[in-house]
Order: C-alpha cells, then sequence, then structure tokens
C-alpha cells in the first residue's frame, strides 16, 4: 500500500489496483491540487476545504454520507461523526471513512472537530485499524490534546497527522492551524524522519505505534 499526502485532509490511498483520494480541496486554501485519478473519493465536510470532487479524475466513486459500500473488493464504512455540534452555532456533520482493503485497514478522519463517544466508537465494528490519518492542527477541527484522545480509542499501528500548519497555506487557514510539532510534543514522540510516501505492508507494521509525518506532494 502507498499513502501520499497532498496537504490539509488530501490523500491518495493505493493498494490493489485501486485508488482512493479522500478530501480533495479547492484553490481557496492556497494549495495547488495535481491532477489525481481515481476509483472512489471521500467527502467528509462539504466545505471547499474537503469537497472538490470535480477535480478528480477517472469518473470515480464519490462517497459523501454514512454507510457501508463493497467497490472494486474495497469495503467501505462511513459514519457520522461531528466537525461541529456546539449548540450555539449551525450543527456541522463530518463523516469518518474506514477502508478494508483485505489485510490492512485505513481510516480517514477528515475534518473531525469533535470527540466521537466511545458507542459511536464501537457501532462501527471496524476491528483492528492499521493506519489513522488524523486533523491535529486545531482550529475547528480536533487540536493535538484532542487528537490524542482520539488516537487512544482507535489505537492504529501507524498514525499519520494531517490538517495542520503548513507554509503553502492561504494566510487565513495557516494563522488557524497549529504546527505538527505541537501535537508530536503532546504525543510524547519525537519528530520522525518525513516521507514522500507511505509505503505498507502487513508484515511491515510496526509492533509498538509509531507515527509517521508525510511531505506534501506537488
Amino acid at each position: 500500500m502507498d499513502i501520499t499526502w497532498y496537504g490539509l485532509s488530501c490523500f491518495r490511498i493505493r493498494e490493489g489496483g485501486v485508488t482512493v483520494v479522500c478530501d480533495p480541496y479547492d484553490r481557496s486554501t492556497g494549495l495547488t491540487l495535481p491532477k489525481l485519478r481515481a476509483d472512489i473519493v471521500t467527502i467528509s465536510h462539504d466545505r471547499p476545504g474537503h469537497n472538490n470532487a470535480a477535480a478528480v479524475g477517472g469518473e470515480p466513486k464519490v462517497l459523501r454520507g454514512p454507510g457501508e459500500y463493497e467497490i472494486k473488493n474495497v469495503f467501505i464504512t462511513g459514519a457520522t461523526t461531528y466537525h461541529r455540534r456546539a449548540k450555539e452555532r449551525e450543527i456541522e456533520r463530518n463523516i469518518i471513512f474506514f477502508f478494508d482493503f483485505g489485510d490492512l485497514t485505513v481510516g480517514h478522519l477528515g475534518d473531525l472537530g469533535e470527540i466521537p463517544t466511545q458507542a459511536e466508537i464501537e457501532e462501527l465494528n471496524i476491528g483492528e485499524v492499521d493506519v489513522l490519518l488524523v486533523p491535529v492542527g486545531g482550529g475547528a477541527t480536533l487540536d493535538p490534546t484532542r487528537a490524542v484522545e482520539v488516537i487512544g480509542m482507535f489505537e492504529p499501528r501507524i498514525v499519520v497527522p494531517m490538517h495542520y500548519q503548513q507554509a503553502q497555506l492561504a494566510a487565513t487557514w495557516s494563522a488557524a492551524l497549529e504546527p505538527v510539532e505541537k501535537f508530536l510534543r503532546e504525543l510524547g514522540v519525537s519528530a520522525p524522519e518525513p516521507q514522500e510516501t507511505l509505503k505498507v505492508t502487513k508484515s511491515s507494521l510496526p509492533e509498538e505505534p509509531q507515527v509517521a509525518i508525510l511531505l506534501p506532494a506537488a
């Protein structure tokens, strides 16, 4: 399996001849999405930083809501969580997606801003999570402290932080987000060497949980 990060919450996951793109963004973020093709596109939150499915070629199946899906032998579970559920503002849902490729399960938490309840997680019935893609930069999404709490709920083998401060982001985005180093300090780990692509097999999974930092691909 190859996992590539394009900034914010956008990833490409390739395994067994199937390509998934999660949360493609538009130019209002300050980032430029390269030309991508996919079989499956997932949208966690209907906002410009996450919902630009039209930018992905290949006539993909686009998933925007909760449910259980099987596409090209990939079993996908989407569950409703919340970007925001504070009473003083309009409730905004967020869809978290889990991809079961057979040997490996990857979770993408999208634009998650509220910690799920333990009951909500148990209802997913997803078993072990091998790789978890987690927002950590705060703002309207999980801050470092809450991100660590959510990671403890899923207990993945590999954690990939996302949705944190990047130099290329538009000023309004960058100012709202914390750098990834703050999350690493909260988790109590040293910064690993950044890598361009995360390559994972079942046999290469670490015995103890690890963090992988990805460089944003151009």
